[in-house]
This record gives C-alpha cells, structure tokens and sequence, in this order.
C-alpha cells in the first residue's frame, strides 16, 4: 500500500512540475476518442437499423389500399397462399401496424396517441421459403386487386451491411493510427519528467531500487493522462449525442421506423471502452518513455 500511495503522489507532483505538455497529452487522447466515439455511434446506429430491416429479410409486406373489403384482402391471401414460394402468409390490421411502430418507438410511442386517424395501411405479411424467391412473389403481389404497395428491403439490407463493413473497417484504420499518435504524445510528455529526473532515477538505480518501484510513478502517471482523457471523451460524446437524439431522433423514427440507439445504452459501453483505451495509451506511453534509463 505504502508503495502505491507513493506512485500516485509521485505522479500528480510530475502532473503539476509539466502541466502544459501533460494538458496537451489530454487533448490529443481526448480528440482521438471524440473520433472513435463519431465512428461508434454511426455504425451501432446503422447495425441496429440492419438489423430490423434483416428480422423482415425473409418477409415481403404487402400494403392493402383503405378501400380493400375484406374479401379482397383474403383473396389476395389465398393466391399468395397458392404460390409454390410462400411458406406462410398472416394478416396485419391497421391497428397491430399501429401498435408495433409504438414498440419501435420506445420511450416516444406515446407521441402517437395524438393522432386524430391512424394513417398506416392494413398489410399482408408474406414469409418466403428463400430470399431468392421474395423479388417472384413482389413483382406477383403488385398486380393483385387491392394491393396499394409491396415493401420489401432486400437490397436496402445488402447496401447496408457494405456501409457497415465498410465503416468498421475505416474506425479500425483512424484508430490504430491515433492510438500509436497518443502513444507519442504521451511518451514525450512524461520523457521530459523522466529528463528532469534522470540524476534521481541514476541514483536510486544505483543504490538498488527495481526498475518496477522507480517505473511505477511514471507508469501511474500516464494512466492518469488516460483517464481523464478518456472521462472527459465520454462526457462529451454523450452530451453531443444525447442533443442530436432529442433534436432528430423522432423525424428518424418516423422516416425509417426505426429508433436511434438510446444515450444511456451508448455511454455505458463508451465508459468502457474510452477507460480500456486510454488506460492502455498511458501506460504504453510511460512504459517507453522509460526504456532508455531501465534497459532491464
């Protein structure tokens, strides 16, 4: 205990004897995370669109018209019922339609008990034995008496999981890069403690401290840097996010019928991940920085 009440004092003295590159060393881990929190927050926002739009990826939605009697609508039922590609085929009144978007909704769905109408379609629910087979039975389904519109997001699901390969691969790339740049930046910031204390640390090498006692209030040091780094990241990005999510998020409900990831979802896991990076950049950092006085 004795030791590590050591190493924490040590390092705020060294915080405090080089606040300008210790603050700089903060801002740039800081601006590093913001970027990575950017790209965290688009793809978990479009992975769990794609993943609605997948959960109706073997289903083809057809929309009946308001004037469609209910013979018409179980017509259409039987003829889609009689093709060789449907494994089954389910009615959806206006008000489960209705009812379901308010599950979509979340927290907001009571925004829509203030509708005076409900303006979403009756539908036809199809489930396809294969995805090849839901473009036949859309083409099928348009022509049919009644049918107002055919929904289906085959392509949608295809162009969304390229934008969603392709924005994880583009954060991994910014991230590696700005990880070995903090890296850098806290090196150098805690090389200068490490210089200003070189006759110290010669001495105390000398006399027979380990090289682990002398390391560990540098080690402590860019740990420090790390977390409030990554604290002040993380706030940031929540409160940014939060304030995009009450400006946009019901005009986004409303034109895809899909929610944005909730704040508080987002910031839990940020916490997490902001603390485990930028523990890591600190400690990474010290660890080099030291490499030249303990070569052992």
């Amino acid at each position: 205990m004795r030791t590590i009440s050591y190493n924490i004092r040590q390092a705020f003295r060294q915080l405090g004897r080089n606040k300008g590159m210790g603050f700089a060393s903060i801002c740039a881990i800081t601006a590093m995370m913001l970027i990575l929190g950017l790209f965290f927050v688009i793809t978990v926002n479009v992975n769990l669109f794609s993943e609605m739009v997948k959960s109706d990826f073997e289903q083809v939605e057809i929309f009946m018209e308001d004037s469609a009697s209910d013979a018409q609508v179980q017509q259409v039922m039987d003829q889609l019922m009689k093709q060789k590609d449907v494994e089954d085929v389910a009615y959806r009144s206006k008000e489960d339609a209705l009812k379901i978007m308010k599950e979509r909704w979340g927290e907001s769905g009571y925004l829509l008990d203030s509708l005076n109408k409900n303006p979403l379609p009756s539908s036809v629910i199809v489930t396809v034995k294969n995805l090849e087979s839901a473009n036949k039975i859309t083409k099928y389904a348009k022509d049919l008496d009644g049918v107002e519109g055919v929904k289906y997001y085959k392509e949608t699901v295809e162009k969304l999981t390229k934008v969603t390969d392709f924005l994880q691969l583009t954060a991994l790339i910014i991230m590696a890069f700005l990880v070995v740049v903090s890296v850098i930046v806290v090196s150098n910031t805690i090389k200068l403690t490490v210089f200003a204390r070189a006759k110290e640390i010669s001495i105390m090498s000398y006399i027979g401290a380990t090289n682990w006692f002398i390391r560990g209030p540098f080690l402590v040091e860019g740990i420090i840097i790390g977390v409030i780094s990554s604290l002040v990241a993380v706030l940031i990005t929540f409160l940014a996010y939060s304030k995009v999510v009450d400006i946009i998020g019901l005009q986004v409900m409303t034109i895809i019928s899909s929610p944005l990831v909730p704040a508080s979802y987002l910031a839990s896991n940020l916490v997490c991940i902001f603390m485990a990076i930028g523990v890591s950049i600190g400690a990474c950092g010290s660890i080099i920085s030291m490499r030249k006085f303990l070569r052992t």
